[in-house]
């Protein structure tokens, strides 16, 4: 089944559970397979692809119910990534996939990695007194959806998320832009466009609320999130720059969810996967994996009054009909 535990090697919950939902993608190990392996001992310690698959195949191959991923600990840290601390999961999940594209040394495995996890968006500008407009595309490997609106209200759905983040906004005020055409600030609508979706969906639900330099809090509200999500039913023509080939890819099934419990400052990570050999749902608790119904995924949707429960911080879909 794949499904075989990492131990804790020292508040590495966040860094085991990333892990899970990497090396339990068949997309992804379907790239990892096909490495270069470096050629000489030094150069393997210090290469996270290689390490990741040397993890892989100790998992793979042996009987035990979890592995230690010691190695790949060591070669991370060499890297920058603390080990023996509380780390951010969509921090680092950013951090490790830079790290490995950037130690890919095919060009093609680069160029399949990056399709992938790729997200591309159209953020566009539009003078409100004239026609001048900017139009900048930006690519980014998760969505990073905030889950209170202007005023601080909870939104209630991801798909609200979803269409909060894509929504217009007027800048007025002290928010006006520079217009070349009319040569002086005025109002300005700003949207975002979605242009393409890749085929593994990573969504980042922006739970941890920065008040002050010193002080973040959790936001722990219900938010529900579907198994399936089309994004042709959540958002308009209007904030769509696609193809119609292109929209008839935005059809996903849930894949993964990576969920925090505690505090900000005490927390712990693990992971719900759904293996994609079985269509069974698996806890990813460190050392301990169990199989898990769909009513306990849903266990991560949150709730207002239990600031410490278990909270869905990632959300990864996976496309349902590949190109």
């Amino acid at each position: 089944t794949g499904a075989v535990g990492l131990y804790n090697l020292g508040q590495s919950c966040c860094l085991n559970s990333l892990l899970q939902v990497f090396l339990m993608n068949i997309h992804f190990t379907g790239i990892l397979r096909r490495i270069t392996v470096p050629p000489c001992a030094v150069q393997r310690r210090s290469n996270v692809p290689y390490q990741m698959l040397l993890l892989l195949e100790k998992m793979q191959s042996g009987k035990c119910k979890a592995v230690r991923p010691t190695e790949l600990a060591c070669c991370l840290s060499a890297h920058r990534v603390e080990l023996f601390v509380q780390h951010d999961a969509a921090q680092l999940f950013l951090h490790l996939w830079n790290l490995i594209k950037k130690q890919m040394k095919k060009l093609e495995l680069v160029e399949e990695l990056s399709d992938l996890y790729t997200i591309c968006i159209q953020e566009h500008l539009a003078c409100q007194n004239c026609s001048f407009e900017i139009k900048n595309n930006s690519s980014m490997i998760t969505l990073p959806l905030p889950v209170l609106d202007y005023n601080s209200h909870s939104l209630k759905t991801l798909e609200d998320c979803l269409q909060y983040f894509f929504h217009p906004e007027m800048l007025t005020g002290q928010n006006m832009c520079f217009c070349q055409q009319c040569r002086r600030k005025t109002p300005f609508l700003q949207s975002m466009k979605l242009v393409h979706l890749p085929q593994t969906l990573t969504i980042h639900l922006k739970r941890f609320c920065f008040e002050k330099p010193s002080y973040t809090h959790k936001l722990s509200h219900y938010l529900p999130f579907p198994r399936n999500l089309d994004f042709n039913g959540i958002l308009t023509e209007n904030q769509c720059q696609a193809d119609d080939n292109e929209k008839a890819t935005w059809q996903y099934g849930l894949f993964a969810v990576v969920a925090h419990s505690g505090s900000t400052s005490c927390g712990h990570y693990c992971a719900y996967i759904q293996s994609l050999t079985e269509c069974k749902w698996y806890c990813f608790n460190d050392s301990e994996v169990c199989q898990v119904s769909w009513d306990d995924v849903k266990c991560t949707y949150g709730h207002s009054n239990l600031h410490w429960g278990e909270t869905a911080y990632l959300l990864i879909y996976m496309r349902k009909h590949p190109q």
